[in-house]
C-alpha cells in the first residue's frame, strides 16, 4: 500500500475511534488490563476493529496503547510485553487486510505530570524499543505515539520508533487551560515536533472535546508543513448517576470533523468516548468533502481546425451582456418549492421582474434538500415570467453522464446562465444516508461545460452546434483555508469560469482582501457579491453555525442580539445589508441578494 504519510498528503484520511471505552462498554471491567484482552478475548478486539472498518475508517489502531513494559508491570504482565504487542498488531492486520491501514498504538510510559529525568531515559527508551519493534514485526503500517503530555518523552519515543523504518505520527494532548495558554503550548510543541527528523506527522488527541480543540488549532495548524492528525474526545465526560459518560452526539462530532479538514487537518478520528457510530457519520461526511474524494479528470477540449468559434460572453445572455459591458447587475435568489405547485414561486419572481431585477438565482438542493427540479423551475420562470434564471448546478446528485445530459437539455430548452458548484454533502440535509456522487467538483464541472462550449463532449466526441453556456462559479472570501480558496478560484478560471458569485458577505474587509489577493489572475472575471438580509438574532446564529462557507462577524451578531421584536430584527438586518452593499459597491460587478424565508420584498428593498 501507499505510505500512510504520502496518502495523507494526497488526501485526508479517517482514523478509527476509541478502543478502551468501547472495550469497557462490552462488559470488560475497568480493573482489567485492556491491552491483555488481545490475548484473552481476541474475537472481541477483532470485532471492534471490524466495526470501525465497516463504519468507514481508513486507518485502525492496534489495542496496544498501554502495552509497554513499565505500564504492564503494574498488572504483573511485563514479561508478556512482546506477546501482547504482536497479538494486537496481528488482530488489527487480519481485520484490515489490504484495504485499510494499521497504526501501531504506543502510549507514554510516564504518568501525567511526571518529569523525564536523564537517569530514566535509557529505561524508557528500552521500553519503547521493545513494543515498537514488536508492532513492526506484527505487520503495522505506521506507529502512532499518542496521548503524550511530556514532549521530551514524545521526542524520545519518536527517535526510538523511527529506527523501525516505519512512518511515525507523534501525537500530544492539551491540558485544560484558557485558550491563550493552550495556543502558546501548541505553537511551542508544533515547532519542536516540526524540527524533528524522526516525526513524519503530528497529532493532537484526547484531552478535550472537538470545540475547544478547534478554537486552538484554527489559529495554529498552519504553523507546520507536516500532516496533522486530530482525534478529539467525544466531548468532556459528564457524571450521570455514578457513571462517566461522553455526551457528544455523532452529528455534533462530525460537524467539527469537517471543520478540522477545512482548516488543514489531513487525518481525523476519535479518542475517548467515540464509537463506531461517531466514525460512521464522520467517514460518510469526510469522504464526500471537496478535496477528499478523488475526482475524475476532465481534460481540456482540443477542438478541430474547422471548429465553430465559441459564442462570446456578451452574446450568451442578457445577464452575460451586462457583465461583459461592465454594467451593474442584480439578481435575487428564490428557492424552488418542495411541492409541485410553482404558483407561489412564480408570483415572487414576477415581483422581482416588475422591480427591474436582472435575473433570478435558483439553488440546486441547498443544504442537501429535495425540492422541485431547479431546471424545471428555471424553465418555468423563463417561459412564464420572462426574466432570466441563473441555474445553480451541483455535482452531488448526478454522475458525469447525467450531468452532460442535463446541461445539453437545459441549453436546448433555452437556459444559458449556470452557476457551477460542488454542492453541500448529503449528511447535512434531510436525507443523511443518501450517497453523494461527486464524480467531479466545481472545477471539473466547469471544465466539462467549457468543453461543451467548444463543441466537445466528455468522451472527446464533437458536438455541433456547440453550447453557449455562461459559466459562473461560487467563491468564498471568508473561507477558513483562504489559501486553498484562492487556489481553487484560480483553477476555476483556468477551467473556463466567466463570472463568480460570492457566499453571503457580512465582512466587507474580508471581501476586499480576497479581491486584492486574486487580482493578478481574476481581473477579467466579474465578481457578483452575495448579500443576505438577516431577520433576527437566531437567523444570524444559524447562518454563522450551520450554513457551510458563511462567516458572520461577532459585531454583526451583537447588533442583531439587541433586536427586541421581529420588526426590529428585519429593520436592523436590512440596514446591515445596505451598509455592506454600499461599502463593496465599487469593488464588485453587482449583487445577488437572498430572499430570507422567501421574502423577496426584503431583497428588493436591499437593492433599492
Amino acid at each position: 500500500m501507499q505510505n500512510l504519510i504520502e496518502k495523507m498528503r494526497e488526501t485526508p484520511v479517517v482514523f478509527d475511534g476509541a478502543m478502551g471505552t468501547v472495550i469497557y462498554s462490552r462488559g470488560v471491567f475497568i480493573n482489567r488490563c485492556f491491552d491483555e484482552v488481545s490475548l484473552t478475548a481476541p474475537d472481541l478486539i477483532r470485532s471492534i476493529h471490524e466495526e470501525y472498518l465497516r463504519a468507514g475508517a481508513d486507518v485502525i489502531e492496534t489495542n496496544t496503547f498501554g502495552a509497554n513494559r513499565i505500564w504492564l508491570q503494574g498488572y504483573g504482565l511485563a514479561e508478556k510485553t512482546v506477546e501482547i504487542n504482536l497479538a494486537g498488531a496481528r488482530l488489527a492486520r487480519e481485520a484490515a487486510g489490504a484495504s485499510a491501514y494499521v497504526a501501531g498504538s504506543v502510549g507514554p510510559c510516564l504518568r501525567a505530570g511526571q518529569i523525564l529525568s536523564a537517569e530514566h531515559s535509557d529505561r524508557l527508551a528500552d521500553a519503547f524499543r521493545e513494543c515498537t519493534e514488536a508492532l513492526a514485526r506484527g505487520g503495522v503500517d505506521a506507529l502512532i505515539l499518542e496521548t503524550f503530555t511530556n514532549i521530551d518523552e514524545l521526542l524520545l519515543a519518536a527517535g526510538v520508533a523511527a529506527r523501525t523504518g516505519l512512518p511515525v505520527i507523534a501525537s500530544f494532548t492539551l491540558s485544560m487551560g484558557d485558550a491563550a495558554q493552550q495556543e502558546r503550548v501548541v505553537l511551542d510543541t508544533l515547532a519542536r515536533l516540526d524540527q524533528s527528523p524522526d516525526v513524519h506527522a503530528i497529532g493532537v488527541n484526547c484531552g478535550s472535546g472537538p470545540a475547544p480543540l478547534f478554537q486552538v488549532l484554527e489559529k495554529t495548524i498552519n504553523r507546520t508543513a507536516k500532516p496533522v492528525v486530530v482525534m478529539p474526545n467525544a466531548g468532556q465526560p459528564q457524571q450521570v448517576e455514578g457513571r462517566m459518560l461522553y455526551l457528544a452526539t455523532p452529528e455534533y462530532f462530525t460537524s467539527y470533523g469537517k471543520k478540522f479538514i477545512e482548516i488543514g487537518a489531513r487525518g481525523i478520528g476519535g479518542c475517548c468516548g467515540t464509537t463506531p457510530e461517531h466514525i460512521r457519520d464522520l467517514a460518510k461526511a469526510v469522504h464526500t468533502l471537496g478535496g477528499v474524494k478523488k475526482y475524475i479528470e476532465i481534460k481540456p477540449a482540443v477542438a478541430p481546425a474547422n471548429a465553430v468559434a465559441p459564442i462570446p460572453m456578451a452574446a450568451k445572455s442578457r445577464f452575460g451582456g451586462k457583465l461583459a459591458r461592465g454594467e451593474r447587475v442584480t439578481s435575487i435568489e428564490v428557492l424552488p418549492p418542495r411541492s409541485c405547485d410553482l404558483s407561489a414561486m412564480l408570483q415572487k419572481v414576477r415581483q422581482c421582474y416588475l422591480a427591474g431585477i436582472d435575473a433570478i438565482n435558483i439553488p440546486d438542493g441547498p443544504r442537501a434538500s429535495a425540492r422541485v427540479s431547479p431546471m424545471i423551475a428555471s424553465i418555468a420562470i423563463r417561459e412564464k415570467v420572462g426574466i432570466e434564471p441563473i441555474l445553480h448546478y451541483c455535482c452531488r446528485d448526478r454522475n458525469l453522464i447525467g450531468m452532460q445530459s442535463d446541461l445539453l437539455g437545459g441549453y436546448a430548452a433555452g437556459l444559458t446562465n449556470f452557476l457551477i458548484i460542488t454542492g453541500d454533502p448529503p449528511k447535512i440535509g434531510d436525507y443523511p444516508d443518501v450517497t453523494g456522487v461527486f464524480d467531479v467538483d466545481a472545477i471539473g464541472l466547469a471544465r466539462m461545460v467549457s468543453n461543451l462550449n467548444q463543441g466537445m463532449d466528455i468522451g472527446g466526441h464533437p458536438i455541433n452546434p456547440p453550447c453557449g453556456i455562461l459559466i459562473g462559479v461560487g467563491i468564498n472570501p471568508c473561507a477558513l483555508d483562504l489559501k486553498n480558496e484562492i487556489e481553487r478560484f484560480r483553477r476555476k478560471i483556468d477551467a473556463g469560469a466567466e463570472y463568480a458569485i460570492t457566499q453571503p458577505v457580512f465582512d466587507a474587509e474580508a471581501l476586499f482582501r480576497f479581491i486584492d489577493a486574486t487580482s493578478d489572475f481574476s481581473r477579467t472575471v466579474p465578481i457578483v457579491a452575495g448579500i443576505w438580509p438577516l431577520v433576527s438574532f437566531k437567523n444570524a446564529e444559524f447562518m454563522k453555525n450551520e450554513v457551510p462557507g458563511v462567516e458572520v462577524p461577532d459585531s454583526v451578531l451583537e447588533r442583531m442580539r439587541f433586536c427586541a421584536t421581529r420588526e426590529d430584527g428585519i429593520r436592523v438586518g436590512c440596514e446591515i445589508a445596505r451598509e455592506i452593499r454600499d461599502k463593496i459597491s465599487s469593488a464588485v460587478a453587482g449583487f445577488q441578494v437572498s430572499a430570507p424565508f422567501g421574502n423577496v420584498e426584503l431583497a428588493i428593498n436591499v437593492l433599492n
